[in-house]
């Protein structure tokens, strides 16, 4: 398993486009590209996945959804669906948020903040 990981991490594979139109990638979803070693993601891909989960939680409005919002305050969530949302993002990112550091994530600014702090686990 080392000696995959440690090949994964250097290995390069060219990117294909899938040839879709406009149209048609928004009757498939949204479409995102993952990689295969470490490197850190930029704050802007963080921001766009983490407002992407808040988004797509059932009980929340998308158009309320800003890199500032706040889930009790702004979106009427409570504590259960913060922790719903918290749960989300860690699987997005592929992590493991210790339970003492996700009470206090309550909003998106927390959330992007600790992500882009946690490069994701490979």
């Amino acid at each position: 398993m080392a000696l995959r990981n440690a090949i994964l991490r250097h290995l390069r594979v060219p990117v294909q486009t899938l040839g879709l139109k406009q149209s048609q990638i928004g009757s498939i979803g949204s479409i995102r590209s993952f990689s295969s070693h470490d490197d850190h993601l930029s704050r802007e891909a963080v921001v766009d996945r983490v407002l992407d989960v808040v988004k797509s939680f059932p009980k929340v409005d998308p158009a309320k959804v800003t890199p500032e919002v706040h889930f009790q305050n702004d979106l009427g969530l409570d504590s259960l669906d913060t922790v719903e949302i918290v749960m989300a993002i860690e699987e997005e990112f592929k992590l493991e948020i210790p339970d003492k550091e996700a009470d206090k994530i309550d909003s998106c600014p927390l959330a992007i903040e600790y992500v882009y702090n946690h490069p994701m686990s490979s």
